[in-house]
């Protein structure tokens, strides 16, 4: 039975314990203290990207694990800061970027860049809340999205925000009933399209982002269940009466979770 919503509900409606939970995890943990008790040490760039485990643990705290080999390009990152509009990360539509460079602030603060809030404990709790959705997403791809989704809504002023991240847009796309198909369409289109369909200030509210990740989530059960049964000729033989109950409880559902505007 698909539970993506009751999984999402269980795992926020005690952030803190689900976070303790995984934080306490040996290979979690382990990883931590390493980063807690030397990241401290780190003076420069290049101290901070020579130390591989300390530069991949950051590096998947702020979701940029799949970035981790282009050292070069996370240079430039964090050698230019984020002072002015001008600089690099600053250009990047992608936020990840920005929020890494102000976390680990050579630019503004060198050898001191590695001493602040943001660099350790707050790089740490970053760490543990990936660990929890990545954790998550092995054993359902929906509740990772719906929880990431449900983390960076905030930070949503514009559409093309939404369009440089790929789980942003697949969240979004499925909520709307889009096809992912539309991602071929033209970038200025696809974020008027977003915009027309959704009012953005809306994720400044927490009840309004559950009640759009409450669609997503269902429009994913729905659209698992539709693959699901499409690909079972056993199923399409003998569960025709069972399969038209799911897609009129399933319509109720959605039916429920308006989108607020």
């Amino acid at each position: 039975m698909l539970s993506t919503i009751a999984d999402y509900t269980r795992l926020t409606q005690d952030m803190g314990k689900s976070l303790t939970q995984v934080a306490t995890q040996p290979d979690v943990s382990r990883e931590t203290d390493y980063f807690l008790s030397h990241i401290g040490n780190v003076k420069t760039i290049d101290d901070f990207l020579k130390d591989y485990r300390l530069y991949s643990y950051a590096m998947k705290a702020y979701g940029l694990s799949d970035m981790t080999y282009a050292k070069a390009f996370m240079r430039k990152v964090l050698t230019e800061g984020v002072a002015n509009k001008d600089t690099f990360a600053n250009k990047l539509t992608d936020t990840r970027y920005r929020e890494f460079a102000a976390a680990f602030n050579f630019a503004a603060l060198g050898s001191n860049a590695t001493q602040t809030t943001q660099a350790t404990t707050g790089t740490a709790t970053h760490y543990v809340t990936q660990t929890m959705e990545q954790k998550a997403g092995d054993q359902n791809e929906g509740l990772r999205l719906a929880l990431y989704f449900t983390r960076k809504a905030s930070t949503i002023t514009t559409a093309y925000q939404v369009l440089a991240d790929k789980a942003l847009t697949q969240v979004v796309q499925t909520a709307l009933g889009l096809p992912s198909t539309i991602s071929a369409a033209d970038i200025d289109a696809q974020a008027k399209l977003i915009t027309n369909k959704v009012k953005l200030s809306d994720f400044q509210d927490p009840a309004k982002v559950t009640k759009f990740v409450q669609r997503f989530a269902a429009m994913w059960d729905a659209t698992q269940a539709q693959s699901d049964s499409s690909t079972n000729s056993a199923l399409v033989l003998i569960g025709g009466a069972s399969s038209a109950s799911m897609d009129i409880d399933m319509l109720s559902k959605l039916q429920s979770i308006r989108l607020g505007k």
